[in-house]
């Protein structure tokens, strides 16, 4: 499943030179290793308690707005429920399609946003364009 969720951002990019924000990045790093290798990707990781070097210390609910300039896709894996309606919030302010994958089964906590639901391969998750 995660293969192709990856799979899925990969295929949205394709060849053109694009800057993705995973938000919220805890310690689950396989799509942001899988995004790092290519070349055309530039890619930042933020959260409210970065484990490590390469993740910036960033608050979705008062965000940094400046690391979020030219982003052209958000995405974020897991993200709790109060949180979502942020996301939705950065991605309408800077322009950027927004990716959701939710735990299984868990509703979208997005009021007055309808987010589609897309299924690619084993992967389901939410988009907001």
């Amino acid at each position: 499943m995660w293969q192709d969720f990856g799979e899925y951002i990969l295929n949205e990019v394709g060849d053109r030179k694009v800057k993705i924000a995973e938000i919220a990045v805890g310690k689950f790093d396989m799509i942001s290793k899988m995004l790092s290798e290519k070349d055309n990707i530039t890619l930042i990781k933020t959260d409210i308690a970065p484990d490590n070097e390469s993740v910036i210390k960033d608050d979705i609910t008062n965000p940094n707005l400046e690391l979020y300039e030219d982003v052209d896709i958000i995405y974020s894996i897991r993200p709790p429920g109060e949180l979502q309606p942020y996301l939705v919030k950065l991605a309408n302010k800077t322009g950027a399609m927004l990716i959701i994958k939710p735990l299984t089964g868990e509703n979208l906590n997005t009021p007055n946003v309808k987010m589609q639901l897309k299924n690619f391969k084993k992967a389901s998750f939410y988009i907001l364009r």
